[in-house]
């Protein structure tokens, strides 16, 4: 779900990965797990056979593992093709079977584009769109929020963790600004980035729908989950056999969702191991970057942020340049420039939270993750003095 330019190359061994926010490396429990059910297990989970039937229990064990990571119900996970397409069932699927109810949409400015344009397909639709602003620091304030809700309002939608900056929302407290103003609205949570980042609770959080993406915490890529809070009214938007309650009709991918229930239990449990590990190494690699450079500066506020992320601007590099030239020394990160026809266009994001676009231009997001060592803080530091004067006198 990345909307990041990341470096195509294969990289050696040696390879120094900082971009576990566009995705990562698949667990070795995850792949033993997917492997023994490729060879042994391939049975259609919809059959009433033998094979069938063990295919539908790996998936129903799956399933339970995913809404125990999350403080869910298993009847309230609908298995999906990734988060975009979670996200996408959410905003459709609510949105159409609530149209009854009103007409009005609330997402955020700067919501992964998987939101942003399917709420935009549904302003073209005739649905209404309030777009919220976010404030400088990366955070939505739940008033703001509250004020834009409307007795027409249907859903409001704000993500969890932000991908490119990794500011974390108080959920918790928008959702209750939002009822308090409309009790009928359904609060949706793109929550990608949350899940092995951050605990999640939905029934905490109190949200109607929230979508998980397999590949952002150590399984594989394609395989996602919507949260569907029980009685919540929400319309297909892919029809065919009637698989996951007539709510995402398509064969289901089992070894996939085998592998995202490993992965998801491993992440809730890591957790709070992980966030202080990560905050260690994060912490460091700053430090080492400012004292190479004290004029960078932080895009994000650096408290109420997921440990593994930094996203810093360097100013007088373009950020492109500098990503290249830090790949080429076998450091993989990402930029914060999204590039269409040939054009750099800054990040939707960062100029959401009021940047200019020469920062936005200059600013490169390095997310650590599960494998990430003081080996690869260490090559960052090695590399970006070099890369860095190279990338400002190119500029």
């Amino acid at each position: 779900m990345s909307g990041f330019i990341v470096a195509v190359r294969p990289y050696p061994d040696g390879m120094h990965y900082l971009d576990h926010a566009a995705t990562t490396p698949v667990l070795d429990e995850v792949r033993e797990a997917m492997l023994a059910c490729l060879e042994n297990d391939f049975g259609n989970p919809s059959s009433l056979h033998g094979p069938g039937r063990k295919a539908r229990q790996l998936v129903d064990d799956a399933r339970d593992r995913v809404a125990l990571a999350i403080g869910a119900d298993p009847s309230e996970i609908v298995f999906t093709g990734g988060g975009t397409e979670a996200d996408n069932l959410a905003l459709k699927g609510a949105a159409h079977k609530r149209r009854g109810n009103g007409d009005h949409l609330i997402v955020t400015a700067f919501e992964h584009h998987a939101v942003l344009e399917t709420a935009e397909s549904l302003q073209a639709a005739g649905w209404e769109l309030t777009v919220s602003p976010v404030d400088a620091t990366g955070h939505v304030g739940p008033t703001a929020i509250a004020e834009a809700v409307r007795p027409s309002t249907v859903l409001a939608s704000v993500m969890t963790v932000n991908n490119e900056v990794g500011t974390v929302q108080d959920i918790e407290t928008i959702t209750a600004a939002v009822r308090e103003t409309n009790e009928r609205v359904l609060v949706h949570t793109d929550a990608v980035q949350a899940l092995g980042s951050v605990p999640v609770n939905v029934r905490a959080w109190d949200v109607d729908l929230a979508a998980f993406s397999a590949h952002k915490l150590g399984g594989p890529k394609g395989v996602g989950a919507l949260f569907i809070k029980a009685r919540t009214p929400v319309s297909p938007v892919i029809h065919g056999g009637g698989q996951e309650r007539g709510l995402r009709s398509g064969t289901l991918n089992v070894p996939g969702i085998v592998g995202f229930g490993v992965a998801a239990e491993i992440a809730a449990k890591e957790v709070g191991e992980k966030a202080e590990r990560l905050a260690r190494l994060r912490d460091r690699l700053l430090a080492g970057i400012r004292s190479i450079d004290p004029d960078i500066q932080v895009n994000g506020d650096l408290e109420r942020r997921i440990p593994g992320n930094l996203n810093l601007a360097f100013g007088g590099a373009d950020a492109e340049t500098l990503l290249l030239l830090l790949d080429r020394a076998g450091i993989a990160c990402s930029s914060g420039s999204a590039c269409a026809s040939g054009a750099i266009d800054p990040s939707h994001v960062l100029s959401a939270m009021g940047m200019s676009v020469d920062r936005a231009g200059s600013s490169m997001r390095l997310s650590l993750g599960r494998s990430s060592t003081d080996a690869d803080v260490d090559a960052v530091l090695d590399a970006l003095p070099e890369a860095l004067r190279r990338a400002r006198r190119a500029a």
